[in-house]
């Protein structure tokens, strides 16, 4: 192994480990394997309703009360889907071999005494839990015994959604063309079962169908346990549409199409008969049954995206490593409820005020329990069923070893990528690469894939010099790189231990490519923090860092947006030099292009929805044609 190798490789081990401690699936301390039965008569469980979605809702609530005739501290509630979690369901390695008696693990779980004072000594307990339609029905077990031993004593009655099979949880993203929209979702309908479609169209306007695609996978396609054995369930069906020659976002036009005259406003700067139009489209998803009959969704809407170059108010959220958690406070995940609902709240209450989000990889830390994409697309369908939701590829969604990602961790639980590059869509040219460019206005915004080799003479590499030199910065004057593991700079404390305040052969591979192109901004998750650095170059502020800049390109300033939700990441004791502003906190930053010549950068608690650190940037075009440290001939 040559020296440089074996440096890195330890790294990557320390950098790893520490990020696993953030990174646990609570599903995973369910030693499944091990459940033995010890079915108890007098013991019960009961959930009620037994049916939800009587008006057409995605998700209800299920009040669960049960006894234990010999109650302990350790016993627990586990929520199954399908409902027929026994034996027969498991598949067995070979004919002599007998299943065991479980063979899959709950979609959630929560401990009896929860909310339960009384129940160590009554052994009568009551839960109320959210279930989200998942395309199958459900059943609640008492289990005792603890989580490591687990003694299955009773089952409740099946709970079922009206119509299991339901389109749901659309992911609205940008497509390969800055006038196409695509919107992605969830059924339980196979394409030999029924069609899929969007009807859509300008609001109050003619309608269009559009049909969709259809993609899942099987068992086979996972590289590895748990998402292979316990942590399986199938993924249903993923349709996917493309809806295209929007018109842009905001156009002055005499004839109005998109919105009634009370819902525009004159432009102040024209004669009166021109009139601001917000254009925006309604959608539905809908399935046609080989009947005739048509099974519908709910209706949503959106925005279309602004032309290359539009000169527009622009808004557009980024952050890393937000992951799901529960409103009912189950699954316990590590400090991931607190952060996690907080910032999908946020961004929820400033909706009308967000164009754009971007999420930076480690999206709902599956880590290989399948059933998680489901609560996570639940989780954000507010927001990313009416702007677009771009991700990128973390750790958590694709490394494991053997399978040609960069790191050979364990970190995706047999995944392997498969669930991210299939449940959310990317306008990736190889969407299991899943690096890509995409523009937005005024903004291109190049997306790299660190669990994919970035060096350069590789594939990866010259994507990314192609994506930052293609740019017209007349039309899209703010250059934005964005990658999941830091390429840039942090003072965390794992890397901060090894010295390198960067993932290894991180900015020195990609450094000159963001001086040479004047990479105005780049953002990083992975670590679970905020931290923001001066204009940097070669580990050095070119210029004293600020709340404002202006003139001339000089170098890129680094962002480190992992704070979203998984638990915290600590800093080093000591000050870097090119270390402005950190935050032990969970929060998520937000660009604001007010037009080619002022951008706005704000990062923003969780916990409030207040501005922490912000910058503006004032730039000419002449300003980014001018020379800067290394980069004119």
């Amino acid at each position: 192994m040559r020296p440089w190798a074996w440096v890195a490789a330890v790294t990557w081990m320390a950098v790893c480990t520490a990020a696993a401690a953030h990174g646990e699936q609570p599903l995973s301390r369910i030693a499944v394997e091990r459940t033995t039965l010890a079915v108890d008569d007098a013991a019960h469980v009961k959930a009620s309703p037994a049916v939800l979605g009587l008006e057409g809702q995605d998700s209800g609530w299920v009040e669960v009360e049960f006894l234990h005739p010999d109650p302990s501290g350790d016993d627990w509630i586990g929520v199954f889907s399908p409902a027929n979690f026994s034996a027969a369901i498991c598949e067995p390695e070979n004919k002599r071999q007998y299943p065991p008696v479980l063979c899959t693990a709950p979609i959630k779980y929560q401990f009896a005494k929860f909310k339960n004072d009384g129940y160590g000594k009554s052994g009568k307990g009551y839960l109320k839990l959210q279930l989200i339609n998942q395309r199958e029905d459900f059943s609640f077990a008492l289990f005792s015994g603890g989580l490591l031993k687990p003694k299955l004593i009773a089952v409740s009655n099946k709970v079922t959604f009206v119509n299991p099979k339901a389109p749901v949880y659309p992911r609205l993203a940008q497509g390969k063309s800055w006038n196409e929209m695509t919107v992605t979702w969830t059924s339980g309908y196979d394409i030999k079962e029924a069609v899929p479609f969007v009807e859509w169209g300008e609001k109050a306007g003619r309608q269009f169908l559009s049909p969709a695609g259809t993609l899942t996978f099987d068992r086979n396609s996972m590289c590895g346990a748990p998402a292979r054995t316990v942590g399986w369930r199938h993924p249903g069906y993923i349709h996917t549409s493309y809806l295209k020659d929007l018109w842009p976002d905001s156009m002055y036009v005499i004839f109005l199409s998109c919105l009634t005259p009370s819902e525009s406003r004159i432009h102040p700067d024209t004669q009166p008969t021109w009139l601001l139009q917000h254009c925006r489209y309604t959608y539905r998803l809908g399935h046609r049954l080989p009947n005739g009959t048509r099974v519908w969704s709910k209706s949503y809407s959106f925005k279309a995206s602004p032309y290359p170059g539009q000169d527009s108010l622009q808004r557009v959220v980024i952050f890393g490593d937000m992951g799901k958690a529960e409103a009912d406070g189950s699954n316990e995940y590590n400090n991931f409820q607190p952060g996690s609902l907080n910032t999908t709240n946020q961004i929820i209450r400033d909706l009308d005020n967000i164009d754009m989000v971007v999420h930076i990889g480690d999206i709902c830390y599956a880590n290989g329990y399948l059933s998680q994409w489901d609560q996570f697309t639940a989780q954000i369908e507010p927001i990313a069923s009416t702007v677009p939701y771009m991700i990128g590829s973390g750790n958590h969604e694709r490394d494991w070893p053997g399978t040609g990602s960069f790191y050979g961790n364990l970190d995706s639980g047999g995944e392997c990528g498969v669930p991210a590059q299939t449940v959310f869509y990317t306008p990736a040219e190889n969407r299991a690469n899943f690096w890509y460019a995409t523009d937005y206005g005024m903004f291109r915004f190049c997306i790299a894939h660190t669990e994919e080799d970035w060096r350069p003479g590789t594939e990866q590499y010259k994507f990314i010099e192609h994506c930052l030199s293609s740019v017209d910065r007349q039309k899209q004057p703010w250059l934005i790189f964005l990658a999941h593991r830091v390429l840039g700079y942090s003072s965390n404390s794992y890397y901060g231990f090894e010295g390198t305040f960067e993932e290894p052969m991180g900015r020195e591979a990609l450094q000159e490519l963001w001086q040479k192109y004047k990479v105005d901004l780049a953002f990083y998750g992975h670590v679970h923090n905020y931290e923001r650095t001066c204009p940097v170059y070669q580990s050095q502020c070119v210029v004293n860092a600020s709340n404002h800049y202006s003139g001339p390109f000089q170098a890129t300033t680094h962002v480190v947006v992992g704070g979203a939700g998984a638990s915290l990441s600590d800093f080093i004791t000591s000050k870097i030099q090119w270390s402005h502003f950190r935050d032990f906190d969970h929060g998520f930053g937000k660009l604001t292009a007010f037009n080619h010549s002022s951008l706005l950068f704000e990062y923003k608690k969780s916990r409030d929805g207040n501005v922490y650190d912000h910058f503006t940037i004032s730039r000419d075009y002449r300003d980014v044609l001018a020379c800067s440290i290394d980069n004119c001939p």
